[in-house]
């Protein structure tokens, strides 16, 4: 066996981070089952920026929930690590849509909670979240509370928040999406550098093409409910990112391979 089949060989036999296995999810209602995912098989690799990409509906954020063990599936199977998806996963940091931000705390305070629930050394989690604080240029801040602080300065706290533990795994539902475009692509570029400098495996959740393409090694395209895996692009752009990568012709090329992929689902429908 020559040296590049002993490579394949050992790559082939790297166990993913996560394993999402066959995974459905119904909901009970007044009004009937809710079948919100639908047989749901992807596999995440350690360090791997993965953008989940969907319409409204399609349980994006539900798959995000099953993930952190917030919420349990109804068929299936989710390992990550070595670890079966039971109850909540102790192993993720989670970022929510909105920052959920306690008003009557500073933002060093608000960060703090994470290692209180934790109970972990207070003198280290200070530090570090006075480290993470400076990473998202809210060194000046720590003393702030939520109200006087702009809604990107919110979510960096909220940000630095999940990550006082030093999560292997951060999961993001839409974190940006009540943003405006400026702040909006700041922290894309905040997140980027977190990701680098804190080696982590992320699932991004969006409804921006554009956004996911920006972000992701990988972008999971999901149907209209049930939410099933309709396909999987992998994104080949140089890291660092930068903004100006968005007018080149390769991610040009991306945003319109979703684009069709979505006119395809019935999710986009132009006037003829």
């Amino acid at each position: 066996m020559n040296d590049m089949s002993l490579n394949l060989e050992a790559a082939s036999s790297v166990k993913p981070h996560i394993r999402i296995s066959r995974v459905s999810k119904t909901f009970k209602t007044r009004k009937g089952d809710v079948h919100a995912l639908d047989d749901i098989d992807l596999n995440i690799k350690r360090g791997e920026f993965v953008s989940i990409l969907g319409p409204s509906g399609c349980g994006k954020s539900t798959l995000m929930m099953l993930l952190a063990g917030l919420t349990p599936y109804s068929k299936g199977r989710i390992e990550v690590g070595e670890k079966l998806i039971q109850g909540p996963n102790p192993e993720g940091g989670i970022v929510f849509q909105q920052d959920v931000l306690l008003e009557w705390r500073t933002a060093l305070q608000n960060i703090m909670m994470q290692a209180e629930i934790r109970k972990l050394p207070i003198e280290a989690a200070k530090a570090r979240a006075r480290e993470l604080l400076e990473m998202v240029s809210l060194g000046d801040f720590e003393n702030a509370y939520p109200k006087e602080l702009s809604g990107g300065m919110r979510q960096r706290v909220s940000i630095c928040r999940a990550l006082l533990h030093r999560p292997p795994l951060l999961l993001m539902d839409e974190p940006f999406g009540a943003l405006d475009a400026m702040t909006r692509d700041q922290l894309q570029l905040d997140l980027l550098r977190l990701c680098r400098d804190n080696e982590m495996t992320v699932m991004f959740i969006t409804h921006s093409i554009a956004e996911a393409v920006f972000l992701s090694d990988r972008v999971v395209v999901m149907s209209p409910r049930p939410g099933r895996v309709e396909r999987i692009i992998d994104i080949d752009l140089p890291r660092p990112r930068r903004l100006a990568m968005r007018e080149e012709p390769q991610f040009t090329a991306y945003t319109r391979e979703l684009t069709e992929i979505f006119k395809t689902l019935g999710v986009f429908r132009e006037e003829v």
